[in-house]
């Protein structure tokens, strides 16, 4: 009886769906309404980002203002939109 050899690899220890990982990733690939996220990492990202979005707005508010931040100054985004 031979030893199998060992491997660092982990492609051929996963076994998914359909036993081997090339066969997870077409299946996936064929079947993409099939895949979604769990609802528990949904809920994660919505509030991490929820929480991205209060700290910007803090940041934004508590820094200085620029006058070249100014709404009066439109000329220069008339100009990239032109090209």
């Amino acid at each position: 009886m031979t030893r199998k050899k060992k491997t660092r690899s982990l492609a051929d220890k996963v076994t998914i769906r359909t036993g081997r990982r090339k066969d997870f990733k077409k299946w996936r690939h064929d079947n993409p309404d099939q895949v979604a996220p769990s609802r528990r990492f949904v809920a994660k990202k919505q509030q991490q980002r929820k929480l991205q979005a209060a700290r910007k707005l803090e940041r934004q508010q508590s820094g200085p203002s620029i006058s070249i931040h100014s709404p009066r100054d439109t000329s220069s985004s008339e100009r990239g939109d032109s090209e």
